[in-house]
Parts: C-alpha cells; structure tokens; sequence
C-alpha cells in the first residue's frame, strides 16, 4: 500500500519505475497493490489517479476528500471485480449513505471530468506553481521543489523557517501549510478550481513572507 505523492510525509513522489516494481513485487507473491489516491488523486497530480501515466493497475484504490466535488464527507474504495468479496451489509461505516455528498460528487466528476479541457486547464496551473514556487527556493539557500503536479512545495530544510514563513502569510491574508517529517515543506495544496489571478496574488503573498522573515533572521544573525 502506498502513496504516489506522499501528502503528509513532505511531497515525496514515487517515479512511475519504483511504483512498476513494487506492482512486480506484489504480483510475485501474491500480495495486493493498494494505491493511497485519497490526497493525491482526483486531478491532484494533473490526471483523475495520480498513477494513469505509470503503468500499473492497482487492485485497490482509496479515495476521499476531493471526490465529494463539495467539501463534504465521502470516501470510496475502488476494487477490481475478483478481489470483490463484499457481502451484504459488510461495506460498513460512519460516514455511509451522504446523500448529499453523493449528488455533488456526481456532478463535480461530471462537469469536470467529461472533458480532456479541465485537464489541460490543470496543466497550465500546475506550471504555473512550479514557476512561482521555483522562485522560492532561490531564495532559500539550499532549498528545492518536491511533489508533482498541483500538488507541490519547497523544502526550505528547516521546520521553524517554513513555519515562520507560513504564520507570515497568514498575517498578510494567505493561509498555507507545511507537511514533512520535521513540517519542513512549504506546501501548496489549492483547490483545483482556484482562478490562476488567484494563484498568482497567493504567491505574490507568500514571497513577500518569506523575503521579510528571511531579512529578519539575517538581521537577528548580525
């Protein structure tokens, strides 16, 4: 089981070789291959399954979050027709039956997904982010980019800077988080939607956070 962006882990993306040799690993032994599309599927990487351009086919594949269209609580597991072994009554949870999740869900894959559009419309945001976040990391000495498509961030190797530079711009209008093991990564995780003139304001926001906490800690070292 894995993610191919790990989400909370730092923005650590899987090469579709290492997921093709894990899918041969599992197939050798008999073992299924679960794929963790919960935060990093539903266009998240710029495809609906962050795995479509790898080669693989998974035997199971979680989703939630996005996949409600709507912010409401909605989670799928997707099974391949042989391992399903479900019996009645035994796909069981809290959040089953949202029947107001299952309307908007519908219509988001619907309007969204129908279309190659809104995945060429993806594409163009996510080289938009790399652009921005590129200059970034030239700020950060020995900072660098990780993650793919729209979801993406900047190691800035250190969780108290990434931290002071996020609390920055919530101060100044922009709410962003980090992610890693020591929260090191400034990350973007937008919703697909976001206007690219929204983007733009949003990055223009977090430089400006990073230029002043930055001068402030230069200045503290002096």
């Amino acid at each position: 089981m894995l993610e191919t962006v790990q989400g909370e882990g730092g923005l650590n993306a899987a090469s579709g070789g290492f997921v093709r040799k894990i899918a041969g690993v599992a197939r050798k032994h008999g073992a299924l291959l679960i794929i963790d599309d919960i935060q990093a599927g539903c266009g998240r990487t710029g495809t609906f399954f962050s795995f479509e351009e790898m080669g693989v086919t998974p035997d199971i594949v979680t989703m939630a979050k996005s996949i409600s269209g709507f912010g409401l609580p909605l989670a799928l597991v997707l099974v391949r027709p042989e391992h399903d072994v479900f019996g009645p009554a035994e796909h069981n949870g809290t959040f089953r039956g949202n029947t107001h999740a299952f309307v908007t869900a519908r219509v988001a894959i619907e309007k969204f997904w129908a279309a190659k559009s809104f995945e060429t419309e993806l594409a163009g945001k996510a080289a938009l982010i790399e652009k921005r976040l590129t200059e970034l990391a030239a700020l950060v000495p020995g900072a660098f980019l990780k993650g793919r498509g729209l979801m993406r961030g900047v190691d800035v190797g250190s969780g108290d800077l990434a931290g002071k530079i996020c609390a920055r711009a919530y101060e100044k209008g922009l709410v962003i988080e980090t992610s890693g093991s020591e929260d090191q990564v400034v990350k973007v995780l937008a919703p697909l939607t976001t206007p690219v003139e929204t983007f733009e304001k949003g990055f223009d926001i977090l430089l400006d956070a990073a230029r002043e906490i930055l001068d402030m800690t230069r200045i503290a070292a002096e």
